[in-house]
């Protein structure tokens, strides 16, 4: 495959694939059970595999690792950041035996669920160094992009672009989560789109956008505000709407049909990267995947 950059630099648009951790819960509920989702690259590896077969069969150009909780801070919650290279290892190899060089496997990079001075008991040399041992396993195992994600913290995510800029010529891709206020889109740590633009662009971010908290509607107006103050390309990956509880579970109630209806929106403003997030599944991820390329509803 072309670098994914160039790719888009050439107008491509690319299809991420959808939510994670429902579907390790579906195959791997009994592992996971009181422990971190990341347990599962360890004890059950042919898991992640299914999870990657499905997104890849799904027309997903992108697919993740399971790997957002993945820094040995935020493994420590759980005594397990002496694991730390085995499970971020395990999680890239896993993806990319599925994909064998047709589709970008992506490094995610979570939170590491600790907070900054003067807030929080870290540092940021502490919390660049906790990034990078995390970076480096994910990297020497060869993902082909960094995706640091679902950040409300901008120099939480600032500090983890850098790090991965600084062992590295991998493409970085960065995405924060927003809510819907009276005063407009904003972190859940106050930074609003414009900022965030900035602050992830001067880390070095190659791609900038949103993930998570929103279903597709409010993601379109995301994406707007993100076009107006950046010319980086623009990844969204939309919850399937907000969730519900419907007979004692959770479901999300945007359809795949409206989500890729939507998508064409975002297709046609220029989005460069369209994918799912939490409640979305490999039927969503096809049905995009299907109206972005003009094969329905174009």
């Amino acid at each position: 495959m072309k670098p994914i950059l160039k790719r888009l630099s050439e107008g491509d648009t690319l299809i991420a694939d959808g939510a994670m951790g429902s579907l390790l819960m579906a195959r791997a509920k009994d592992i996971i059970k009181g422990k971190c989702p990341e347990v599962v690259n360890l004890t059950k590896p042919e898991v992640l595999e299914e999870v990657a077969a499905l997104y890849l069969e799904a027309g997903a150009d992108i697919i993740q690792t399971n790997t957002f909780g993945g820094s040995p801070l935020k493994l420590s919650d759980y005594n397990m950041q002496d694991d730390t290279e085995a499970i971020n290892r395990s999680a890239v190899a896993a993806v990319k035996k599925v994909v064998d060089g047709r589709a970008y496997v992506s490094a995610s990079i979570g939170p590491c669920g600790k907070m900054l001075k003067p807030y929080g008991p870290v540092t940021p040399e502490e919390m660049a160094e906790n990034f990078k041992r995390q970076l480096r396993a994910v990297i020497e195992a060869g993902a082909d992009i960094i995706c640091v994600e679902t950040m409300t913290d901008l120099q939480e995510a600032s500090i983890a672009i850098k790090a991965a800029k600084e062992l590295g010529n991998i493409p970085v891709m960065a995405t924060m989560t927003f809510d819907l206020t009276k005063r407009g889109f904003f972190t859940m740590m106050g930074v609003n789109i414009e900022k965030a633009c900035q602050g992830l662009e001067a880390a070095g971010a190659d791609i900038i956008g949103t993930n998570c908290g929103n279903g597709i509607e409010n993601m379109i107006k995301i994406a707007e505000e993100f076009k107006q103050h950046s010319k980086l390309p623009i990844i969204i990956q939309s919850n399937a709407g907000l969730p519900e509880i419907q007979d004692d579970e959770v479901v999300y109630p945007e359809t795949p049909a409206f989500m890729a209806q939507k998508s064409l929106q975002l297709k046609a403003m220029g989005v460069n990267i369209i994918g799912g997030c939490c409640g979305t599944t490999p039927d969503h991820i096809r049905t995009i995947a299907e109206a972005v390329r003009g094969k329905i509803g174009g």
